[in-house]
């Protein structure tokens, strides 16, 4: 009977251990084959945040808008043709996804060192980490070996990427769904220490939400009135809209939350201790920061010979 079992064992352990080689992310993937790509990817953010400081919350972004959706495989920067609808035109993205112009810059910048090497999804990983350093935050080890999707997929955009409106029992499934557990979802949510949202994503709390700071409401409603102007945007933060650091959470604490799902995380609910905490402690928020984005990046990659590398990341190849 042992040795059957450990035949089998000889037998099962091989695919085993190739199908985690395979999923198995390295932080020196490009070390000899793009051996600058990182200083090329850091010069391009830094510049394109110099240039707008919203832009590094919007690079951020599409990283959490691209892994949130099977995983991150750069489908969120798919273009729609006759044939193909990708991500782009979905509720969460459509109107508000930005940056990819940014992507476009870089990838033509590597592609001119190192021709089909770097992936797209790659680029946004390191992109999102070089945005949030270079706006006052954590830094973190981005993992790299990503491969780019030849789809995407506008109905799961659609249902898993976390809305505005959901209340904290649907925040913690959606995190929950794909890995994170509360503590994780609360610091992911410190993202929006930096950037803009639309009037349309915040005015139901405006007018309707009594969980809300009356001079703060008072202050927004000027930019968000009840009817029309649903594309002027008000910064997430308040205090300190283009800085990474923990005024988010302080912000929360007096009500001052922009989107009902900022403010769902400080309601007498089972994550307002994790908001104190952060709200109190910049240390341990940035190293629960970094460390959740390390686990987000793992999201589902592609590696090995799935995907490919596109050469340019708004369509296959």
């Amino acid at each position: 009977m042992a040795k059957i079992s450990f035949l089998l064992l000889l037998t099962i352990l091989p695919s085993v251990l190739i199908g985690m080689s395979s999923a198995q992310l390295t932080s020196n993937f490009y070390s000899s084959s793009c051996p600058n790509v990182l200083s090329v990817i850091k010069t391009s953010v830094d510049s394109a945040i110099s240039t707008e400081s919203r832009m590094g919350a919007s690079l951020l972004r599409l990283h959490f808008h691209d892994c949130f959706v099977n995983g991150c495989d750069a489908s969120v920067l798919l273009d729609d043709t006759s044939s193909f609808t990708g991500e782009k035109t979905a509720n969460p993205n459509s109107g508000s996804l930005r940056g990819f112009d940014v992507i476009d810059t870089i990838k033509t910048q590597v592609e001119s060192s190192c021709a089909g090497v770097v992936s797209c999804a790659d680029i946004l990983a390191v992109a999102a980490r070089d945005s949030v350093v270079k706006l006052g935050g954590p830094s973190w080890t981005v993992l790299l070996g990503r491969r780019d999707s030849t789809t995407a997929s506008l109905s799961t955009a659609n249902s898993d990427i976390p809305a505005p409106t959901l209340n904290l029992s649907g925040l913690i499934s959606s995190f929950s769904n794909k890995g994170f557990n509360s503590r994780e979802m609360v610091a992911l949510s410190g993202s929006h220490t930096i950037g803009q949202a639309r009037c349309t994503t915040f005015r139901d709390r405006l007018y309707n939400e009594t969980n809300i700071n009356t001079s703060f409401a008072t202050s927004v409603k000027s930019n968000c009135p009840q009817s029309g102007g649903d594309n002027n945007i008000s910064p997430l933060d308040t205090t300190s809209p283009t800085t990474f650091d923990i005024a988010y959470y302080k912000n929360l604490r007096i009500q001052r939350g922009l989107l009902h799902s900022d403010q769902q995380l400080f309601n007498g609910g089972s994550t307002d201790s994790i908001v104190t905490t952060y709200s109190t402690n910049s240390a341990t928020f940035f190293t629960d920061f970094a460390n959740a984005m390390v686990k987000m990046g793992n999201l589902s990659p592609l590696t090995g010979t799935n995907g490919q590398i596109r050469k340019n990341c708004r369509k296959t190849n």
